[in-house]
């Protein structure tokens, strides 16, 4: 067993404690508490407890990037360590990250450092359909033991990054109309695909089964609700492309950057979408950008959308998820929605909130614990733990 004492516990979860206690065992939290009698009789065996005193210190669940390339470009290398974007074809729903991620590249490592304990990683955004984002758990000896969903959603994309790539190429798509088109006609294919099987499941005497599709067995999935689309989208043009489309099919959707909607919080907000806002430490590199601003999580979030914020990783290093939200927080974000950003709403967006994403009995014993407050600028990550396992100490 493994228990935090005397940190101010903030749990995520709607309560918080001033002098807490966090009970782990076999990997999962099953107290948590500012009452020590609560726990006195679940340590079975005190002689065999490790035990962090957390006092003056702030203890949150794992932080969570819900939208980065951990692992995809790896750190330093260069074209040969760049597997994030197969941009031969502009439909590869059936590339799954985790064939792509080295899971020992020192961002994992970094992330670790910095109290970031799971990571939704996956392809970029040179293709119409990219393929398949994982949530990883930043440790692990190799990707098998890191995953904790996978996939969690299909990435598609609009807007400039693909019609930049495919342009260079003299091939569709160059237009938002052909983006669209594609995204249309491959999620068209799947509807059949999908009714052909259902026919020949119901009628094997009368109907062939059709053949073999990787693309449309993993489209199959996103028609039938099992994954959701992970839309970039920049504009708030392609923002609403990305809902009309999402509509059309009756597919989940999350906007990925969403750098523009707030400036239409009203739709985000009449559509129920959820926003993954970011890279926000970057600079405005490309007409997309242009209205960029440290103050759209918050405009987001007090018009009641659902918000993350994200790194982007490599575009914003995963070490400085933590100081992202702490700039939206100064632009106008509350405080607990920032904390929120990288910690619970990023799993409750991502559809991980059963197993991490706030300090709860039954969740991933993933915990960081700060020597000062997570949002001030010279405070340290002082201990990270992944699945009851302490992986880093500073």
């Amino acid at each position: 067993m493994l228990l935090v004492k005397n940190g101010k516990v903030l749990t995520m979860a709607g309560i918080s404690y001033d002098n807490g206690y966090v009970l782990i065992d076999e990997g999962k939290i099953i107290k948590v508490t500012g009452d020590y009698k609560e726990i006195e009789d679940l340590l079975k065996d005190k002689e065999n407890t490790e035990v962090i005193d957390a006092e003056g210190k702030y203890v949150l669940p794992g932080l969570i990037d819900a939208h980065c390339h951990v692992g995809m470009w790896e750190d330093a290398v260069g074209f040969e360590g760049d597997d994030g974007n197969e941009s031969t074809d502009p439909v590869t729903p059936q590339l799954r990250a985790i064939d792509g991620v080295y899971y020992a590249d020192r961002a994992f490592v970094e992330a670790r450092e910095s109290g970031v304990t799971t990571v939704v990683t996956g392809p970029g955004s040179a293709n119409v359909i990219g393929g398949q984002f994982a949530a990883l758990k930043t440790y692990g000896r190799r990707v098998e033991e890191m995953i904790l969903k996978d996939p969690v959603a299909v990435k598609v994309a609009f807007g400039e990054n693909p019609k930049t790539v495919y342009n260079e190429k003299r091939q569709t798509p160059i237009t938002r109309m052909a983006i669209a088109a594609i995204l249309r006609e491959n999620l068209m294919k799947a509807r059949e695909y999908k009714k052909q099987l259902e026919d020949y499941e119901n009628d094997k005497e009368n109907y062939d089964k059709p053949e073999f599709d990787i693309k449309m067995e993993v489209l199959k999935k996103v028609l039938d609700g099992e994954v959701p689309l992970k839309a970039h989208a920049h504009r708030a043009d392609d923002i609403l492309t990305a809902i009309r489309i999402a509509k059309e099919f009756g597919v989940k959707l999350s906007i990925e950057h969403c750098t523009e909607g707030h400036l239409i919080t009203d739709i985000l907000m009449e559509e129920g979408v959820s926003a993954i806002v970011g890279p926000l430490l970057t600079d405005r590199s490309k007409i997309e950008l242009r209205n960029q601003s440290l103050k759209a999580p918050g405009i987001l979030s007090k018009a009641g959308i659902p918000v993350a914020i994200m790194t982007d990783h490599p575009c914003v290093p995963v070490q400085h998820l933590c100081l992202c939200a702490a700039l939206a927080s100064r632009e106008g974000m509350d405080e607990e929605e920032a904390l929120k950003a990288i910690t619970i709403n990023a799993a409750k967006i991502t559809g991980i909130a059963d197993r991490v994403g706030s300090l709860e009995p039954g969740k991933d014993a993933d915990i960081a614990i700060f020597d000062g407050h997570p949002f001030e600028l010279r405070t340290h990550v002082v201990t990270t733990i992944i699945n009851g396992k302490i992986v880093y100490q500073r």
